[in-house]
């Protein structure tokens, strides 16, 4: 009959323990292993954000690849004015272009001259050919093509102001972008006796034309470098006995006390907008403020460490004929 039937299924073997039956589930916790932690979502290969961090790491490698080859591209500078600059700066060049029946005045004369006296090669094309070299620029029938500039090795700098016989002292950029700032920045560097110039890989202005022609041409006797990371060469150098000195605003002197400079040492200048990142700051073991008149706005980059490397020279003088 219906009503004694037992469901199937349910039923159990009288001589078996008690407790849960195989398979259903319910297993002695100790059985069990875990897998340990879930992981981050940017770890797990089907996630929206693991997808999302692999586009943005290879969109990164992409950039860094394509400044890898502009850095080692020869650039062209176009226009008259900038082609004699240049070369005035004595800017290293491998070829002048002139445009075929240009219509020649006195800069373009200056040009051909100069090119010629620094055995430089000066090649007549045709004007759709020089628009091509330079891009579409307005190059006004003039062009001139720059190597890419040979950077040092920041540990060659160190090596270098060691063995110059006067206490090293070095400048580093921290996010200077402004090619020339940079370029005024060297001419200042070299006018005040430092022996090398180091830059930020990312985030920086690089040696240019514009930078070239911005420092004179004192780029070719000054050193300058490219560390991977700023704040760990700076610590380095640090480790090495240099004292690491930043410009800032809100320093904790001012250029007046600065009484570090006569001893190894590395200036630190800022960013034209922020300054100093936060790292570098805590890196520095003194931050350097310059006193101004009241209502005066502050010193872009490249003037502010003019000023302090010019009392840092002072110094140094002074302390050459101190008895």
């Amino acid at each position: 009959m219906a009503g004694n039937s037992k469901r199937r299924g349910a039923m159990r073997n009288p001589g078996s323990k008690k407790g849960a039956v195989v398979g259903s589930g319910g297993q002695k916790s100790k059985g069990l292993q875990g897998k340990g932690p879930t992981p981050k979502a940017t770890e797990r290969p089907n996630h929206p954000a693991y997808k999302r961090a692999q586009a943005t790491a290879k969109a990164e490698q992409n950039r860094g690849q394509r400044r890898r080859s502009a850095e080692n591209s020869p650039e062209t500078v176009a226009g008259r004015n900038p082609v004699v600059e240049c070369l005035r700066a004595g800017i290293p060049a491998t070829a002048l272009y002139v445009a075929l029946g240009i219509d020649a005045d006195d800069r373009v004369a200056e040009a051909v001259q100069l090119a010629a006296d620094r055995g430089i090669s000066v090649l007549e094309v045709q004007r759709g050919e020089l628009d091509r070299i330079t891009g579409g620029a307005m190059h006004q029938g003039l062009g001139l093509q720059v190597p890419p500039y040979e950077y040092a090795e920041p540990r060659e700098l160190l090596k270098i102001a060691r063995e110059s016989g006067s206490p090293p002292l070095l400048v580093a950029l921290d996010g200077v972008t402004d090619p020339r700032n940079l370029g005024a920045v060297v001419r200042s560097a070299a006018a005040f006796g430092a022996h090398g110039v180091v830059l930020p890989q990312r985030r920086s202005a690089g040696i240019t034309a514009v930078a070239w022609r911005t420092s004179a041409g004192t780029a070719a006797r000054m050193p300058i470098a490219v560390a991977t990371n700023l704040t760990r060469q700076l610590r380095e150098w640090a480790d090495a006995g240099l004292m690491v000195v930043g410009l800032d605003a809100d320093g904790t002197v001012d250029v007046d006390g600065l009484e570090l400079a006569t001893g190894p040492l590395v200036v630190v200048v800022g960013s034209e907008g922020r300054g100093l990142s936060r790292l570098v700051r805590e890196t520095c073991d003194q931050t350097v403020s310059i006193p101004m008149a009241a209502g005066v706005e502050s010193l872009n980059a490249s003037v502010a460490a003019g000023v302090v490397l010019a009392e840092v020279a002072r110094r140094r003088r002074l302390d050459l004929i101190k008895p």
